[in-house]
C-alpha cells in the first residue's frame, strides 16, 4: 500500500514539473538545463550558451526541423533570426516568439578573404539603396507588418561579366526561400541580385544547407554566401564580411497555445495537403525535377561503379602482389567511410579548385562507394565457381580467357544477381543525402515544400512513397534481368 502511495505522488509530482515545464514565459524560464533545437552551421549554438550556460544543445540541418522538435515536444526551445522565427510562428499553430531577445545581432553578406573588390561593391549597393530609398522599399516588401512577403521585382541583369555564384539556404523565409515558379527569392536575394547587377554579372543561386555555406565560399564552390548571415569574430577569421544590412536579434520560439480550431475529416485534410504541397505554386514540378536528379545519380553511379568495381575486381584476384595491394586499400577505404563523409571530401576538398556541378560529383562519389561492394561481390561469385570448370575448359582446348568468358562468368554472374541487386537499390537510398553538396534530390525537395508549407508529415509521407515506388520498379527490372539469365529463378518465384 505504501509502495503504490509513493509511486501515484511520484507520477503526479512528475506530471506536475513537466506541466510547470512546458510554461515558458519569458528568458528566465529558461534557465536550468533546458533543451534548445539549434540549427546546425549557425551561431546560434555560441550565442545560446552565452545566455544560458547550463543548456542543452540538440543540432538539425535547418530551422524548421528545429521548430518542429519544439512543438512536438522534443526541445524546450530553439534560438533564431527573428524574422524568420516570427514568420515560422504565424504559420505553425502551437508556438510562439518571447519577447525578449537572447543579444542583439547584425547580418552580411560573406566573400573569401582575398576578394576585396566583391566586398567593395556590396558596401557599395548597400549604401546606395540605403541613401536613396530603396532599403525601406525591400523591407517593407519583405518584413510586411501582415500578410505574406514580396514579391520579388524585376532587377535587370546583364551578365556580360559572367556569373556571380550566390550560396544561401533557402529555407529561412522572409531572407531566402523557394517561392512561385520554384523561384529562390526574398529580402537576401534581392539584395545579391542588385550586388550582381552592379558587378555586371548574371546571379546564380546555388541553394544548399546552411552549415555548408561557409565551406563552400572557402572551398571556392560559390563566390559570396547569404540567408540571414550572423556577423561573428569566429567567422570573420575565415571569410570577409559585408558592412552590417541587416540589425535584429537572437530570438526564442517556444511551445504556445495550441490551436482548439475542430480537425478537418481525414479525407478532407489530405486533399488540402495535396493542394499545399504539390498544385499551390505548381510545387510538384519540384518533385518531378528531384525525382529525376535522383534517377541520374543512381542509373550513372551504378554504371561507373560497374565498370569501376570489374577492374578492383581483377586487381585484388590478380597474382601480382602490388595488384591486391592496392585493391585491398580501395576496398577498405570506400567501404570504411561513411557515404556522406566521402561526398563532403570529394565536393569541398578532392575538387575544391575545380568548378564542377553538384550532380557530377555526386555520381562519382556514390560510383566509387558502389564499386567497392561490387567488386567483392563479383570475387566471391567468381570463386563460387567450381575450380574443376577451370581444369574442364583448358581440356577442352580454350584459354584462360575463353574459360572465364564462356563457362565461368556466366555461372558468376548467376551468383552475383541477388546480391547486386540489393546493393544497388541501397545505393539508390543512400542517395538521399547528396542535399548536404546543393543538389536538389527528392528528400532536399521535401525539405525546401516543408519550408513554405510548414507540413510535417505530407512531404516526408511523399519522399518516402517516391523511394519505395522506385525501389519496387528497380526490383522488378533487376528480376527480369536475373530471369534472363537465370531462367529457373521463375519457377522459384512462382
Amino acid at each position: 500500500m505504501k509502495i503504490s502511495a509513493l509511486f501515484l505522488f511520484s507520477l503526479l509530482f512528475l506530471t506536475g514539473c513537466s506541466n510547470e515545464q512546458q510554461s515558458i514565459n519569458k528568458l528566465s524560464n529558461l534557465d536550468g538545463g533546458r533543451v534548445f533545437a539549434v540549427a546546425a552551421g549557425t551561431a546560434a549554438d555560441q550565442m545560446v550558451l552565452q545566455r544560458f550556460p547550463d543548456a542543452k544543445l540538440i543540432y538539425f540541418n535547418n530551422v524548421l526541423h528545429c521548430a518542429l522538435a519544439v512543438k512536438e515536444g522534443k526541445a524546450d526551445a530553439t534560438a533564431y533570426d527573428l524574422p524568420v522565427l516570427v514568420n515560422i510562428a504565424a504559420k505553425i499553430d502551437g508556438l510562439r516568439v518571447l519577447d525578449e531577445l537572447i543579444m542583439k545581432d547584425q547580418y552580411g553578406f560573406a566573400v573569401r578573404k582575398d576578394d576585396t573588390a566583391l566586398k567593395e561593391i556590396m558596401d557599395q549597393v548597400l549604401s546606395d539603396i540605403q541613401s536613396d530609398g530603396t532599403y525601406e522599399a525591400m523591407s517593407a516588401r519583405w518584413f510586411p507588418k501582415a500578410g505574406t512577403p514580396g514579391p520579388m521585382p524585376d532587377i535587370p541583369e546583364n551578365g556580360s561579366g559572367g556569373e556571380l555564384a550566390f550560396g544561401t539556404a533557402a529555407v529561412t523565409e522572409p531572407m531566402s526561400f523557394v517561392g512561385e515558379n520554384q523561384q529562390v527569392i526574398g529580402f537576401d536575394i534581392e539584395f545579391a541580385t542588385r550586388i550582381a547587377a552592379k558587378a555586371g554579372k548574371k546571379l546564380n543561386i546555388v541553394n544548399m544547407e546552411f552549415g555548408a555555406m561557409l565551406p563552400a565560399l572557402i572551398s571556392g564552390k560559390v563566390d559570396m554566401i547569404g540567408a540571414g548571415l550572423s556577423i561573428t569574430e569566429e567567422r570573420a577569421k575565415s571569410v570577409l564580411f559585408s558592412e552590417p544590412y541587416y540589425r535584429g536579434g537572437l530570438a526564442v520560439i517556444v511551445k504556445g497555445q495550441e490551436n482548439t480550431v475542430a480537425h478537418k475529416p481525414f479525407f478532407r485534410s489530405i486533399g488540402n495537403s495535396v493542394r499545399d504541397n504539390l498544385i499551390v505554386e505548381e510545387r510538384y514540378k519540384l518533385v518531378l525535377d528531384g525525382l529525376l536528379v535522383t534517377i541520374i545519380i543512381t542509373v550513372l553511379a551504378a554504371l561507373l561503379g560497374t565498370i569501376l568495381g570489374g577492374g578492383v575486381c581483377f586487381l585484388n584476384m590478380s597474382h601480382n602482389k602490388m595488384s591486391r595491394k592496392i585493391a585491398e586499400i580501395y576496398i577498405g577505404f570506400f567501404r570504411g567511410t561513411p557515404v556522406l563523409v566521402l561526398l563532403l571530401i570529394i565536393y569541398y576538398v578532392v575538387f575544391a579548385s575545380v568548378t564542377v556541378t553538384p550532380v557530377f560529383v555526386a555520381i562519382i562519389a556514390f560510383g566509387l562507394n558502389f564499386a567497392a561492394y561490387v567488386s567483392e561481390i563479383y570475387r566471391t561469385a567468381i570463386e563460387s565457381v567450381n575450380r574443376g570448370q577451370w581444369e574442364a575448359g583448358k581440356a577442352g582446348g580454350f584459354t584462360n580467357v575463353q574459360t572465364f568468358r564462356h563457362i565461368i562468368l556466366p555461372q558468376a554472374i548467376r551468383h552475383a544477381l541477388p546480391v547486386y541487386k540489393g546493393e544497388f537499390i541501397s545505393m539508390m537510398k543512400a542517395t538521399s543525402v547528396v542535399g548536404y553538396i546543393a543538389v536538389q534530390d527528392i528528400t532536399r525537395v521535401s525539405d525546401i515544400i516543408r519550408s513554405r508549407t510548414f507540413d510535417a508529415f505530407f512531404p516526408l509521407l511523399l519522399a518516402a512513397a517516391i523511394y519505395l515506388v522506385l525501389a519496387w520498379l528497380l526490383t522488378r527490372l533487376l528480376n527480369k534481368v536475373e530471369i534472363s539469365v537465370v531462367p529457373e529463378r521463375k519457377r522459384l518465384q512462382k
